[in-house]
Parts: C-alpha cells; structure tokens; sequence
C-alpha cells in the first residue's frame, strides 16, 4: 500500500536580490505569481492542501493563494530552511507518511517529477530522497558526494569544497521527500552552528547519513524545472522560456 505524502512549500523569504520591496515568490511570471506554479504542481502531483510556509509579506502571499486549497504556517523570523520547516511541526509532526519539500521561487517544476520522486522514494525506501541535476556550471550550489553504491554521502557548499569536490556537476537545488517522522526527530538534533546563526535542512541529510540512514538522489534531467529564480534577470530568462513554449497565434 503506497503510503500518503503530504506538501510543504517554502515561500517565507524577501528576495533581496531580486531588488524589489515584492516577496520573491509573488514576483510574477507570464502573470501569475511564482509560488503560484509550485501550489499548482504539487496539487496536480495529487498532494493534498499543502502547506505554505509564509513571513515576508504573509497576508499578500496568502492572498495571491486564496482561491486554492492550502494550509498557512508563519515563520514569523526567518532563521533559515531547517527553521521554516520547524514552523510546521505543530500541524505536520503527527503524520506518519512522507513529506515533499518544495521552495516558492522554483515555478517550472513539473507534476511527473514530483511523482516519479515520490515513487522512488517509496519503492526503495529510502529516508529521504532528494532531487538533483547536473550543470556545466555549478557556481555557487551544494555538490552532491556520492559513495561506491550511488548514495549520498555528503552535502558540501560551494564555499566549504576542495577543489576536487568543487569539480562536481551534479548540485542540490534542495527539492526533498522525506520520511516524516524521521525528519522532525533529525530536526530537532540540528542547531545554528554557523556564521549565519540559521538552521539548515541539509544539516538533516548529514544526520541521516551519520546514522546510517539511506539518502538517495535522483537526477532532473532539464535543469529549468528544478531551479529557483533568484534575480530579475533568471525571472526574465524564465519568462523568455515559457513564453517560447506557447503555441504561436495563426498569422503570427
């Protein structure tokens, strides 16, 4: 019996780079809000009412949303990706299935990744799944160490890599399924240990793994749809694209 899977979206941040008071996720694209295409994909993947982590501007985020079938939590401070899931302990921590984590600027992501995620996840049984790609250019994302069988065996920033890991291609754009109960006790073992003073979600991986937890990986082949937007100019190409993929008007 396939076990049920819930949804948790990331849309609590500013945005700092896309230069604008907007929140990020509200920054439109071919006139809809970003975090809009998220909701959309993971509802058509057969997630039921997902969850939304709100903070920057939460009541014009939820209202953008309105007219959809989610649940709101708020990250009233934002102290990074392990303390936004955190806010949702209280309406997540008591299911026992599995839990998709998505983030409200990556609108390209598709129902049938969303799913074949899932299906990997749960026909392996892994612990947490995660979805990765592979570029030419991994500038400043997380590399993604493998072991002898394929796992994963570390997540390293760009900033903490030897140059050997640095020449790793395939990168972590932080799309997760994981197993519900084992990733609220694992987050409540991690703590702000760094400059930033946040919790990070990848610090789960890292206890998993030292646990001896399966962590497998699973590779998007078009990177576009796994990528968030994070500037006017990725927000402008990512309009570009989609525009391109229209069905040109007869005569024009």
């Amino acid at each position: 019996m396939t076990r049920e899977t819930r949804c948790l979206i990331l849309a609590a941040g500013q945005g700092i780079r896309m230069r604008s008071d907007l929140a990020k996720v509200l920054h439109p694209l071919c006139g809809r809000p970003l975090v809009d295409y998220v909701v959309r994909a993971a509802l058509g993947a057969g997630m039921k009412r997902p969850t939304v982590v709100v903070g920057h501007q939460a009541e014009r985020v939820k209202e953008a949303l309105s007219g959809l079938p989610v649940d709101f939590v708020l990250q009233a401070e934002r102290k990074g990706t392990g303390h936004a899931v955190m806010q949702a302990e209280p309406l997540l921590g008591g299911f026992e299935g599995d839990l998709l984590v998505l983030y409200g600027d990556v609108p390209l992501i598709g129902p049938e990744t969303l799913r074949g995620l899932v299906t990997r996840h749960q026909k392996e049984g892994n612990v947490c799944t995660m979805l990765t790609t592979v570029l030419e250019d991994p500038g400043n994302y997380g590399r993604i160490v493998r072991d002898g069988q394929g796992l994963v065996s570390r997540i390293v920033e760009a900033k903490d890599a030897t140059l050997q890991e640095l020449a790793i291609k395939e990168i972590n754009p932080a799309i997760y399924c994981f197993d519900n109960q084992e990733m609220f006790s694992a987050l409540a073992r991690i703590r702000p240990d760094n400059s930033q003073g946040e919790y990070y979600l990848t610090d789960v991986v890292a206890i998993f793994v030292g646990s001896g937890l399966k962590v497998a990986a699973v590779v998007a082949e078009d990177s576009r749809e796994v990528l968030g937007i994070n500037n006017p100019e990725e927000l402008a190409e990512c309009q570009a694209y989609l525009e391109g993929q229209r069905p040109k008007r007869m005569g024009g």
